[in-house]
């Protein structure tokens, strides 16, 4: 059973709602977490998405990051982001997405990724390939880190100050052995390395709907997608799961290497 008409069509509805409100919108910080914003396009796309799942396919579990989960018991776990990068859209920043996933028995089977500012609706599903806007989406063939521009998300921890200065360590590291650095810290990385425009990006403060959707694009447009110490990413009962924190390391198979040894000269 193929899953590309039900994500894509949820998402180019999402992607509508988002725009609608690009620009003009107020937020608010959810308490507890500086690093996570709020606001109503957040919520109306997530009760858009979640509905027209619950109505679809009714014996499925749903993880959404705004209205928490709905446990049927399911092999089948779709997981939600209404809008990846609230921060960036709150005060009218482009660089931000919807992020719908699918797990299947703990595996990412299906996932789409809509960038509204940017007209691109990215989609993958285990063993059918990676695509963008119908197109086949591919990952960078650079064999080269050094030549290579690379992403990585960076958040806040002012409860943990020794964990932001780990990632000083890594980020000079890490900017020593590459093209130059990005970040929007946001699923826009994510899909400029599906894309093959960014050899790989990283991040260490993800939660489980930032990572399912990315995930299978990324691994279908040829790349490889693990942990920052490269072991699979485990989500195994993922539906404890939505206070965990996931680390993300993802980009070519050549490249992935390559920043897996950087990593763990510094992790």
């Amino acid at each position: 059973m193929s899953y590309r008409d039900t994500i894509t069509d949820l998402l180019t509805k999402s992607a509508s709602i988002a725009s609608r409100y690009f620009g003009k919108v107020s937020y608010s910080i959810k308490p507890g977490d500086n690093n996570q914003v709020l606001t109503k396009a957040d919520l109306e796309i997530g009760d858009h998405i979640v509905t027209a799942l619950q109505k679809m396919y009714p014996s499925h579990n749903i993880i959404d990051e705004e209205s928490g989960v709905i446990d049927n018991g399911s092999e089948y776990t779709w997981v939600v982001d209404p809008i990846d990068g609230t921060g960036n859209f709150a005060v009218g920043l482009p660089l931000y997405g919807i992020i719908i996933g699918l797990l299947h028995k703990n595996i990412p089977v299906a996932g789409g990724v809509s960038l509204p500012f940017f007209d691109e609706t990215y989609y993958g599903e285990k063993g059918q390939g990676a695509y963008r806007n119908g197109q086949i989406a591919k990952v960078s063939i650079n064999h080269k880190l050094s030549e290579s521009l690379i992403a990585y998300g960076l958040d806040s921890h002012k409860d943990d100050p020794e964990f932001t200065r780990h990632e000083m360590v890594i980020l000079e590291q890490l900017v020593n052995n590459i093209q130059n650095l990005r970040s929007s810290n946001s699923v826009y990385d994510a899909m400029m390395v599906a894309s093959g425009k960014f050899g790989g990006y990283i991040n260490q403060s993800m939660r489980i709907w930032d990572v399912v959707g990315p995930q299978i694009i990324i691994e279908e447009a040829g790349g490889t997608v693990t942990n920052i110490e490269g072991k699979p990413i485990d989500y195994k009962n993922h539906m404890k799961k939505i206070q965990d924190h996931f680390t993300f390391l993802s980009a070519s198979n050549i490249l992935h290497s390559q920043l897996l040894e950087v990593m763990k000269a510094k992790v």
